[in-house]
C-alpha cells in the first residue's frame, strides 16, 4: 500500500506493510496524517485483526497517522528504545535484536536517530529510509548522523540478504551490491568535500553547489543538509575544521 504523498522527498509515497503474524496484523509505517483515503485502506485491510503498528522511524510521513490508527484497529504501537517524539510515547520500546512479529530489529540510526529495520528469517528485509531504491537518503543534523548511517550500511553489506522492502520506492532484489555502491558513494562525497575545499575554504552552500550543482530550492536545501551531514563525520574524524561559516582542510 503507498499513500498519496508524492515528493521530491518521498518518491510515489510512503511504503505501508501488512505483515501477518501469529497474534494478528501488525501495521508497518502507516503513513501521514493528512492522507484519508491511505488511513480508511488501511483499516478495512487490517478489519478486525490489528495487533498493533510498527514504526521504523518518527517522521511524519512514515509516522502522521499513528495516534489515530491505534484508536481505530487497537494494537499496541512499537518504536525505537530511543523514540525521540516527546509528544507520543510508544507502547513497546524496541531494542537492536529485539524480536517482535516474527522479525528480527536491527537499530540503523544514521537517516534518523531512532531507524530501525526489520528481518525476517527468510532473509527479506523492511528497510525504511535507511536504503531506499529510488534515491539515497538525506542525512540531516541535528538528529541525523553521517557516520552511523555509513556504519549501518556496513552491517548490512556483510548480511546475505535476499529482498529490501524500503520506506520509499520498488522493492530490491539481491541487495548487497546495491547496498555497497551506497556506501562508496558516501566515502567518494567525503574525498570530493576535503578536496574541493584543499583548494579554497568554502561554505556549506558553495561546497553543495560545486559537487551537487542543484538549482531547484528543495533539492539545494536536501543537498547542502547532506554536505553539513559529511563535514560533521569528517570533523570528528579530524580531517576538516570550521573557521566562522566556512571549511577548511586539516
Amino acid at each position: 500500500m503507498v499513500a498519496a504523498n508524492a515528493s521530491e522527498m518521498t518518491y510515489h509515497g510512503t511504503n505501508t506493510y501488512l505483515i501477518e503474524a501469529a497474534d494478528g496484523l501488525y501495521v508497518l509505517d502507516p503513513g501521514p496524517a493528512e492522507d484519508e483515503q491511505h488511513f480508511d485502506a488501511i483499516v478495512s485491510a487490517v478489519g478486525g485483526r490489528g495487533a498493533g503498528i510498527i514504526v521504523t522511524h518518527h517522521h511524519s510521513d512514515h509516522f502522521g497517522s499513528v495516534s489515530r490508527l491505534r484508536k481505530a484497529i487497537g494494537g499496541k504501537v512499537l518504536a525505537a528504545a530511543n523514540f525521540p517524539e516527546d509528544t507520543f510515547l510508544p507502547d513497546i520500546a524496541l531494542s537492536d535484536g529485539d524480536h517482535v512479529a516474527g522479525l528480527t530489529v536491527m537499530h540503523t540510526p544514521g537517516h534518523a536517530s531512532d531507524h530501525l529495520c526489520f528481518r525476517r528469517d527468510d532473509r527479506v528485509v523492511f528497510t525504511g529510509d535507511h536504503v531506499m531504491t529510488w534515491n539515497s537518503s538525506i542525512v540531516m543534523l541535528p538528529d541525523g548522523d553521517m557516520a552511523a548511517y555509513c556504519r549501518q550500511l556496513e552491517r548490512l553489506a556483510e548480511q546475505d540478504d535476499l529482498l529490501y522492502l524500503p520506506g520509499h520506492g520498488p522493492v530490491l532484489a539481491e541487495p548487497k551490491a546495491y547496498v555497497r555502491k551506497l556506501l562508496e558513494h558516501r566515502v567518494r562525497r567525503d574525498q570530493a568535500i576535503r578536496e574541493e575545499i584543499a583548494k579554497a575554504p568554502a561554505t556549506v552552500e558553495e561546497i553543495s553547489r560545486v559537487l551537487y550543482g542543484k538549482t531547484e530550492k528543495w533539492l539545494a536545501w536536501a543537498a547542502e543538509r547532506n554536505v553539513e551531514a559529511h563535514l560533521d563525520k569528517l570533523m570528528k574524524e579530524g580531517c576538516v575544521a570550521q573557521q566562522g561559516d566556512r571549511w577548511v582542510a586539516v
